[in-house]
């Protein structure tokens, strides 16, 4: 038999009231706490929090506090990146940025799906789909990416976009639903 923590790694429909997932919820919302408390006079200990919360943390990385997650295990953010303040990323399924990204005030990086029909969504089924940012990517303050997305690299998403479906390499992509508008000069 599968267990809904397989269930919800293999990305097939699950129930998040295990006790293994409730587990490592948990875990991530005491290392939420450290991080995003930690002193801005420590950039040490504020770094070593950030570690420990998330799978991986390139060279040159910073994360402004306060940064949510629902476990951290699943994000891996590339060397030199910057993530500002407020940002949302539901690790339910991997979340990957990679190097150079920009991540603008308030933006929403969102792996979970839920069933359309009524009767699993009453039953809390959920799933997630992975997402990937490319290097060099900048998204703009208030972005949302939603799960299964790829955005391309050195492509530029618009403060307020909402990205519904994969984004080129080297656009500049704007609205809702996002839509490239012009290539990157």
């Amino acid at each position: 038999m599968t267990s809904m923590k397989e269930r919800l790694l293999a990305g097939e429909l699950y129930q998040a009231d295990d006790p293994e997932i409730v587990a490592e919820l948990d875990r991530a919302v005491r290392l939420m706490e450290r991080f995003n408390t930690s002193p801005a006079g420590d950039p040490r200990a504020r770094l070593a929090a950030l570690r420990d919360l998330l799978g991986e943390v390139g060279e040159e990385t910073w994360v402004r506090p306060p940064f949510y997650c629902d476990y951290g295990s699943r994000i891996r953010i590339g060397p030199r990146s910057f993530v500002n303040y407020n940002a949302v990323f539901l690790d339910v399924a991997p979340i990957t940025l990679g190097a150079d990204v920009q991540v603008g005030p308030n933006v929403q990086l969102l792996t979970p799906t839920h069933p359309v029909e009524p009767e699993p969504r009453r039953a809390k089924w959920e799933a997630a789909k992975p997402i990937t940012i490319g290097d060099n990517v900048w998204l703009g303050g208030g972005a949302i990416v939603l799960a299964g997305v790829t955005v391309g690299a050195d492509t530029v998403v618009g403060a307020g976009a909402v990205v519904t479906r994969d984004l080129p390499p080297g656009v500049v992509a704007l609205g809702n639903p996002a839509r490239p508008v012009r290539p990157v000069q």
